[in-house]
């Protein structure tokens, strides 16, 4: 499983570095680095709509340090 979290300027701006750190703190809390990978994505073409994340395929919006725990677990925890 791949996590892209964009990096673009609106996303950087908004946290995006620490969405990153989160997610693979996250990542490392679950024992998951042999099957979940975090990586950094130039913009997915969601700048109004807060940090872009992209869970394999499907695109997640409005993501923020304070909710992405959240998301780990409906998006990444769930699907296995």
């Amino acid at each position: 499983m791949i996590i892209q979290v964009c990096i673009g300027s609106a996303c950087h701006k908004r946290g995006s570095y620490h969405v990153m750190k989160k997610a693979k703190e996250l990542i490392t809390q679950h024992g998951l680095e042999d099957s979940v990978t975090v990586q950094a994505a130039f913009c997915l073409g969601q700048c109004a709509n807060g940090i872009s994340i992209k869970v394999d395929d499907k695109l997640i919006l409005g993501v923020s340090k304070d909710n992405l725990e959240e998301t780990f677990n409906q998006y990444v925890l769930k699907s296995r």
